[in-house]
Protein backbone atom coordinates (compact mmCIF):
# COMPACT_ATOMS: atom_id res chain seq x y z
CA UNK A 1 0.00 0.00 0.00
CA UNK A 2 1.05 3.47 -0.80
CA UNK A 3 2.76 5.44 2.05
CA UNK A 4 1.02 8.73 2.70
CA UNK A 5 2.40 11.78 4.59
CA UNK A 6 0.49 14.54 5.22
CA UNK A 7 2.49 17.61 6.66
CA UNK A 8 1.23 21.15 7.39
CA UNK A 9 4.35 23.35 8.59
CA UNK A 10 3.59 25.63 11.50
CA UNK A 11 5.53 29.92 10.32
CA UNK A 12 8.27 28.55 12.83
CA UNK A 13 8.60 25.54 10.79
CA UNK A 14 9.04 27.33 7.35
CA UNK A 15 12.45 27.44 5.83
CA UNK A 16 14.31 30.54 3.87
CA UNK A 17 16.92 28.40 2.46
CA UNK A 18 18.44 25.11 0.79
CA UNK A 19 20.49 23.31 2.83
CA UNK A 20 21.76 24.07 6.43
CA UNK A 21 18.37 22.95 8.01
CA UNK A 22 17.52 19.73 9.64
CA UNK A 23 14.39 17.72 7.94
CA UNK A 24 11.18 18.34 9.12
CA UNK A 25 10.31 14.20 8.06
CA UNK A 26 11.62 11.44 6.80
CA UNK A 27 10.12 9.81 4.27
CA UNK A 28 10.41 6.00 2.13
CA UNK A 29 10.80 6.37 -2.01
CA UNK A 30 7.41 6.16 -3.45
CA UNK A 31 5.68 7.98 -0.67
CA UNK A 32 2.70 10.33 -1.30
CA UNK A 33 3.20 13.83 0.60
CA UNK A 34 0.58 16.17 0.93
CA UNK A 35 1.67 19.43 1.87
CA UNK A 36 0.81 22.89 1.94
CA UNK A 37 2.87 25.62 1.45
CA UNK A 38 2.72 29.27 1.90
CA UNK A 39 3.30 31.97 -0.35
CA UNK A 40 6.51 34.17 -1.05
CA UNK A 41 5.11 37.23 1.35
CA UNK A 42 3.93 34.40 3.69
CA UNK A 43 0.99 35.53 4.04
CA UNK A 44 1.43 38.69 5.41
CA UNK A 45 0.36 40.39 2.03
CA UNK A 46 -3.36 40.46 1.71
CA UNK A 47 -4.39 43.14 0.08
CA UNK A 48 -3.52 46.40 -1.61
CA UNK A 49 -2.19 48.44 1.21
CA UNK A 50 -0.20 45.75 2.52
CA UNK A 51 3.32 46.97 1.05
CA UNK A 52 5.96 44.01 1.11
CA UNK A 53 8.35 46.72 2.52
CA UNK A 54 6.26 47.68 5.50
CA UNK A 55 4.84 44.00 6.26
CA UNK A 56 7.43 41.44 5.43
CA UNK A 57 11.15 41.05 6.68
CA UNK A 58 13.99 40.72 4.87
CA UNK A 59 15.46 37.89 4.41
CA UNK A 60 12.29 36.02 5.36
CA UNK A 61 10.72 36.17 1.86
CA UNK A 62 9.71 33.33 -0.24
CA UNK A 63 9.77 30.22 2.43
CA UNK A 64 9.67 26.55 1.63
CA UNK A 65 7.86 23.95 2.99
CA UNK A 66 10.61 20.93 4.10
CA UNK A 67 13.22 19.93 4.07
CA UNK A 68 12.13 16.15 3.58
CA UNK A 69 14.95 13.67 4.13
CA UNK A 70 14.11 10.19 1.49
CA UNK A 71 15.56 7.90 2.76
CA UNK A 72 17.97 5.83 0.44
CA UNK A 73 19.35 8.92 -1.22
CA UNK A 74 22.76 9.52 -1.82
CA UNK A 75 24.99 11.61 -3.48
CA UNK A 76 25.24 10.37 -7.61
CA UNK A 77 21.85 9.72 -7.14
CA UNK A 78 18.84 10.83 -8.73
CA UNK A 79 15.53 12.16 -7.05
CA UNK A 80 12.38 11.73 -8.35
CA UNK A 81 9.36 14.37 -7.54
CA UNK A 82 6.21 13.48 -9.84
CA UNK A 83 3.61 16.92 -9.25
CA UNK A 84 -0.02 15.54 -8.61
CA UNK A 85 -1.99 18.15 -7.77
CA UNK A 86 -1.07 21.82 -7.25
CA UNK A 87 -4.42 23.85 -5.95
CA UNK A 88 -4.71 27.31 -4.38
CA UNK A 89 -5.01 27.20 -1.15
CA UNK A 90 -7.12 30.75 -0.69
CA UNK A 91 -9.61 32.76 -2.83
CA UNK A 92 -6.91 35.21 -3.49
CA UNK A 93 -3.85 35.56 -4.35
CA UNK A 94 -0.84 38.91 -4.74
CA UNK A 95 1.40 40.35 -7.31
CA UNK A 96 3.61 43.26 -6.79
CA UNK A 97 6.26 45.69 -8.35
CA UNK A 98 9.26 46.63 -6.50
CA UNK A 99 11.01 49.56 -6.24
CA UNK A 100 14.86 47.50 -7.04
CA UNK A 101 13.21 44.16 -8.08
CA UNK A 102 12.43 43.24 -11.78
CA UNK A 103 13.74 42.67 -15.25
CA UNK A 104 12.70 46.55 -16.34
CA UNK A 105 13.66 48.44 -13.32
CA UNK A 106 16.96 49.87 -11.27
CA UNK A 107 18.80 47.00 -9.23
CA UNK A 108 21.74 46.47 -7.17
CA UNK A 109 23.20 45.29 -9.80
CA UNK A 110 21.99 47.66 -12.80
CA UNK A 111 22.98 50.72 -11.06
CA UNK A 112 20.99 53.92 -13.18
CA UNK A 113 20.07 57.41 -12.21
CA UNK A 114 16.69 57.02 -12.35
CA UNK A 115 14.20 56.69 -9.87
CA UNK A 116 13.25 53.30 -8.43
CA UNK A 117 9.45 51.63 -9.68
CA UNK A 118 6.53 52.27 -7.49
CA UNK A 119 5.52 49.43 -4.75
CA UNK A 120 2.14 48.24 -5.58
CA UNK A 121 0.47 45.47 -5.02
CA UNK A 122 -2.51 43.50 -6.99
CA UNK A 123 -5.09 41.60 -5.51
CA UNK A 124 -6.36 38.76 -7.72
CA UNK A 125 -9.78 36.50 -6.74
CA UNK A 126 -9.16 32.91 -7.64
CA UNK A 127 -11.74 30.45 -8.33
CA UNK A 128 -10.65 27.13 -8.14
CA UNK A 129 -14.10 25.79 -9.42
CA UNK A 130 -14.29 28.18 -12.27
CA UNK A 131 -10.44 27.56 -12.70
CA UNK A 132 -9.66 31.31 -13.75
CA UNK A 133 -7.91 34.43 -11.53
CA UNK A 134 -9.04 37.87 -12.14
CA UNK A 135 -6.70 40.78 -13.07
CA UNK A 136 -7.92 44.28 -11.62
CA UNK A 137 -5.87 47.03 -12.96
CA UNK A 138 -5.01 49.29 -9.80
CA UNK A 139 -5.29 52.91 -12.04
CA UNK A 140 -8.45 52.34 -14.30
CA UNK A 141 -11.38 49.85 -14.63
CA UNK A 142 -9.53 47.34 -16.82
CA UNK A 143 -10.47 43.64 -15.46
CA UNK A 144 -10.05 40.32 -17.34
CA UNK A 145 -10.20 36.77 -16.30
CA UNK A 146 -7.06 35.17 -16.70
CA UNK A 147 -7.06 31.05 -17.47
CA UNK A 148 -5.70 29.46 -13.69
CA UNK A 149 -2.62 27.56 -14.03
CA UNK A 150 -0.81 26.39 -10.90
CA UNK A 151 2.72 26.14 -10.83
CA UNK A 152 5.39 26.19 -8.14
CA UNK A 153 8.54 28.72 -8.66
CA UNK A 154 10.66 27.28 -6.26
CA UNK A 155 11.25 23.34 -5.19
CA UNK A 156 14.70 22.24 -4.81
CA UNK A 157 17.04 19.95 -2.93
CA UNK A 158 20.15 20.57 -0.70
CA UNK A 159 23.57 22.00 -2.71
CA UNK A 160 26.58 20.11 -2.33
CA UNK A 161 29.75 20.71 -0.11
CA UNK A 162 28.09 21.59 3.22
CA UNK A 163 26.64 24.75 1.29
CA UNK A 164 23.24 27.09 2.05
CA UNK A 165 21.45 28.98 -0.60
CA UNK A 166 18.98 31.36 0.52
CA UNK A 167 15.41 29.82 -1.24
CA UNK A 168 14.88 32.79 -3.80
CA UNK A 169 18.17 31.73 -5.94
CA UNK A 170 18.11 29.45 -8.64
CA UNK A 171 21.23 26.82 -8.99
CA UNK A 172 22.08 23.20 -10.29
CA UNK A 173 20.42 22.67 -6.98
CA UNK A 174 17.04 23.55 -8.13
CA UNK A 175 15.28 27.13 -6.10
CA UNK A 176 13.83 29.47 -7.28
CA UNK A 177 13.56 28.65 -10.95
CA UNK A 178 10.08 30.01 -11.86
CA UNK A 179 9.21 28.32 -14.57
CA UNK A 180 5.39 28.14 -15.56
CA UNK A 181 6.74 24.61 -16.58
CA UNK A 182 6.63 23.28 -13.08
CA UNK A 183 2.81 22.82 -12.42
CA UNK A 184 1.09 19.63 -12.38
CA UNK A 185 1.56 15.99 -14.16
CA UNK A 186 5.36 16.80 -14.67
CA UNK A 187 8.35 14.82 -13.01
CA UNK A 188 10.99 16.81 -12.12
CA UNK A 189 14.61 15.14 -11.72
CA UNK A 190 17.11 16.94 -9.11
CA UNK A 191 20.41 15.29 -8.42
CA UNK A 192 21.41 14.32 -5.11
CA UNK A 193 23.70 16.21 -3.20
CA UNK A 194 23.55 15.32 0.45
CA UNK A 195 22.36 12.21 2.12
CA UNK A 196 18.63 12.17 1.94
CA UNK A 197 18.58 14.80 -0.75
CA UNK A 198 16.28 17.29 1.51
CA UNK A 199 13.99 18.32 -0.67
CA UNK A 200 12.03 21.28 0.17
CA UNK A 201 9.36 23.35 -2.04
CA UNK A 202 7.10 26.78 -2.04
CA UNK A 203 6.26 30.05 -3.81
CA UNK A 204 3.51 28.72 -5.43
CA UNK A 205 2.09 30.57 -8.52
CA UNK A 206 -1.75 31.27 -9.70
CA UNK A 207 0.08 31.20 -13.04
CA UNK A 208 3.01 33.72 -14.04
CA UNK A 209 4.14 34.65 -17.45
CA UNK A 210 7.71 33.57 -19.20
CA UNK A 211 10.21 35.09 -17.56
CA UNK A 212 7.81 36.77 -14.28
CA UNK A 213 9.00 39.86 -15.61
CA UNK A 214 7.61 42.51 -12.86
CA UNK A 215 9.31 39.92 -10.44
CA UNK A 216 6.43 37.74 -8.69
CA UNK A 217 3.83 35.61 -10.18
CA UNK A 218 0.34 35.59 -8.96
CA UNK A 219 1.75 34.63 -5.74
CA UNK A 220 -0.50 32.15 -3.36
CA UNK A 221 -0.72 29.25 -0.91
CA UNK A 222 -1.04 26.07 -2.58
CA UNK A 223 -2.14 22.21 -1.72
CA UNK A 224 -0.37 20.58 -3.31
CA UNK A 225 0.49 16.80 -3.97
CA UNK A 226 3.52 14.71 -4.75
CA UNK A 227 4.94 11.75 -4.82
CA UNK A 228 9.45 11.51 -4.02
CA UNK A 229 11.27 8.52 -5.76
CA UNK A 230 14.79 8.10 -5.89
CA UNK A 231 16.63 6.68 -9.23
CA UNK A 232 20.10 5.04 -7.55
CA UNK A 233 23.41 5.96 -9.07
CA UNK A 234 21.67 7.89 -11.81
CA UNK A 235 23.16 11.99 -12.10
CA UNK A 236 21.59 14.40 -13.02
CA UNK A 237 23.94 17.81 -13.30
CA UNK A 238 20.79 20.61 -13.55
CA UNK A 239 17.49 20.17 -12.73
CA UNK A 240 15.69 18.05 -15.69
CA UNK A 241 11.62 17.66 -16.09
CA UNK A 242 9.52 15.35 -17.81
CA UNK A 243 6.10 15.21 -18.65
CA UNK A 244 3.77 12.63 -20.66
CA UNK A 245 4.89 14.35 -23.96
CA UNK A 246 8.52 16.18 -23.64
CA UNK A 247 11.19 16.54 -22.05
CA UNK A 248 13.27 19.29 -20.47
CA UNK A 249 16.46 20.70 -18.80
CA UNK A 250 17.20 24.05 -17.14
CA UNK A 251 20.14 26.35 -16.63
CA UNK A 252 20.53 28.88 -14.15
CA UNK A 253 23.26 31.36 -14.02
CA UNK A 254 24.04 35.32 -14.60
CA UNK A 255 24.00 36.28 -17.59
CA UNK A 256 21.01 34.90 -19.46
CA UNK A 257 23.14 33.60 -22.07
CA UNK A 258 24.82 31.47 -19.65
CA UNK A 259 21.76 30.01 -18.41
CA UNK A 260 20.42 29.55 -22.36
CA UNK A 261 23.63 27.57 -23.07
CA UNK A 262 23.51 25.19 -19.58
CA UNK A 263 19.67 24.20 -20.84
CA UNK A 264 20.51 23.93 -24.19
CA UNK A 265 24.26 21.51 -23.46
CA UNK A 266 22.06 19.48 -20.91
CA UNK A 267 19.38 18.84 -23.50
CA UNK A 268 21.79 18.08 -26.41
CA UNK A 269 23.68 15.40 -24.14
CA UNK A 270 21.14 13.84 -22.24
CA UNK A 271 18.97 13.39 -25.58
CA UNK A 272 21.78 12.18 -26.84
CA UNK A 273 22.69 9.27 -24.93
CA UNK A 274 18.68 8.55 -24.47
CA UNK A 275 18.35 8.11 -28.17
CA UNK A 276 21.56 6.69 -28.58
CA UNK A 277 22.96 9.79 -31.24
CA UNK A 278 26.31 11.38 -31.76
CA UNK A 279 26.59 14.64 -29.67
CA UNK A 280 26.65 16.52 -33.15
CA UNK A 281 23.14 14.70 -34.23
CA UNK A 282 21.57 15.33 -31.36
CA UNK A 283 23.15 19.56 -31.08
CA UNK A 284 21.55 19.59 -34.97
CA UNK A 285 18.04 17.79 -34.09
CA UNK A 286 17.62 20.52 -31.23
CA UNK A 287 18.25 22.81 -33.02
CA UNK A 288 15.45 22.61 -35.23
CA UNK A 289 12.79 20.40 -32.69
CA UNK A 290 13.68 22.53 -29.79
CA UNK A 291 11.89 25.31 -27.70
CA UNK A 292 12.90 27.49 -25.07
CA UNK A 293 10.69 28.54 -21.99
CA UNK A 294 11.95 30.96 -20.29
CA UNK A 295 12.29 30.89 -16.18
CA UNK A 296 12.51 34.15 -14.26
CA UNK A 297 14.54 37.11 -15.88
CA UNK A 298 14.50 38.48 -12.03
CA UNK A 299 16.35 36.52 -9.61
CA UNK A 300 19.93 36.41 -8.41
CA UNK A 301 20.81 33.89 -11.12
CA UNK A 302 18.47 33.75 -14.46
CA UNK A 303 16.73 30.77 -15.47
CA UNK A 304 16.38 29.13 -18.90
CA UNK A 305 14.89 25.90 -20.06
CA UNK A 306 15.48 23.63 -23.12
CA UNK A 307 12.68 21.37 -24.55
CA UNK A 308 12.07 19.10 -26.52
CA UNK A 309 8.79 16.66 -27.97
CA UNK A 310 9.23 13.09 -27.24
CA UNK A 311 8.15 11.94 -30.57
CA UNK A 312 10.86 13.48 -32.17
CA UNK A 313 13.38 11.40 -30.37
CA UNK A 314 12.06 7.71 -30.64
CA UNK A 315 11.21 5.37 -27.71
CA UNK A 316 13.42 6.64 -24.92
CA UNK A 317 12.43 6.09 -21.46
CA UNK A 318 14.58 8.39 -19.33
CA UNK A 319 15.37 7.03 -15.81
CA UNK A 320 14.53 3.95 -16.31
CA UNK A 321 10.75 4.87 -16.99
CA UNK A 322 9.59 6.67 -13.37
CA UNK A 323 7.72 9.06 -14.88
CA UNK A 324 4.95 6.87 -16.02
CA UNK A 325 5.62 4.47 -12.56
CA UNK A 326 4.94 7.77 -11.15
CA UNK A 327 2.02 8.53 -13.09
CA UNK A 328 0.36 5.32 -12.06
CA UNK A 329 0.74 5.62 -8.60
CA UNK A 330 -0.39 9.23 -8.88
CA UNK A 331 -3.84 7.75 -10.60
CA UNK A 332 -4.31 5.33 -7.80
CA UNK A 333 -3.57 7.82 -5.16
CA UNK A 334 -6.29 9.61 -6.85
CA UNK A 335 -8.94 6.95 -7.58
CA UNK A 336 -8.94 6.23 -3.73
CA UNK A 337 -8.49 9.31 -2.20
Amino acid sequence: MTEVLSYRPRPEELAYTFGGREPVRRVRPGTVLELYTEDCFGGKVRDVGDLPSRVCEFPFLNPVTGPFHVEGAEPGDTLAVHFVEIVPARDWAVSTTFPHFGALTATHTTAMLHPPLEELVWRYDVDVAAGTVRYRARRGDFEVELPLDPMHGTAGVAPAAFESRMTIVPDVHGGNMDSPELRAGVTAYFGVNVSGALFALGDGHCRQGHGEVCGTGVEAAMNTVLIVDVVKGAGTPTPRLETDSALMSTGSARPLEDAYRISQHDLVTWTAGLAGLDVLDAYQLLSQAGEAPVGNVCDPNYTMLAKVDKRYLGAVRPYEGVHDRLRATAAEYLATR
